[in-house]
């Protein structure tokens, strides 16, 4: 008889369980550098998208465009496990948006965008073209790994482990549901003998 209510819980609760499957089967964006939203006041070298499941290069296409729709891509991106970095090519101060569209594993597209604001842009060409170059250029490579890479990606990171944990939570809380339910059962059939 225990044995029978152990099965039966087991049977109730795979159910609870089975629907997380074929969400999984989609892929998402889990962060990037810089994060959604961000205010930034130094350019970064690269942008960096990070997602739930590798992304193949053959179906990823990203996009980086900055105030008046000006192209700021520098290259072609390149893939490291669940990574994707594309080098940055900043223009003048305002919005810049990174556009993204991957394949997932159960062949669906899944699309989205990051925004950011770049505070402080190049200068441009017409008012001196000898001062722009020098003072942007070392500027940029030293002041970038610093502010880029320290201060982004930690704040995204931690809200990826957020969003793990409550998956966990719901899971636990489903499970304890059916242990719970088949506990009520197994006290009412132990009543009745």
């Amino acid at each position: 008889m225990a044995r029978g209510l152990l099965v039966l819980g087991l049977a109730a609760g795979v159910p609870v369980l089975l629907p997380a499957a074929p969400a999984a089967a989609h892929n998402s964006l889990t962060g990037s550098d810089p994060r959604n939203g961000a205010r930034v006041a130094t350019a970064p070298k690269r942008i960096e998208l990070r997602f739930l499941a590798s992304p193949a290069p053959a179906t990823t296409k990203i996009t980086v465009t900055g105030p008046d729709n000006v192209p700021a891509a520098g290259g072609a991106p390149t893939f490291a496990a669940n990574r994707v970095s594309v080098p940055f090519t900043p223009g003048a101060a305002g919005l810049y948006i990174v556009a993204y569209r991957i394949g997932s594993a159960d062949g669906h597209p899944v699309s989205g965008e990051v925004r950011f604001t770049l505070t402080t842009g190049t200068a441009a060409a017409p008012p001196s073209t000898a001062a722009a170059p020098t003072s942007a250029a070392p500027s940029t490579p030293t002041a970038s790994p610093a502010t880029s890479a320290a201060s982004p990606t930690p704040a995204a990171d931690e809200a990826d482990d957020d969003e793990g944990t409550g998956w966990l939570w719901a899971v636990g809380a489903a499970v304890a549901l059916v242990a719970l339910g088949a506990g009520l059962l197994l006290r009412r059939r132990s009543a009745r003998g």
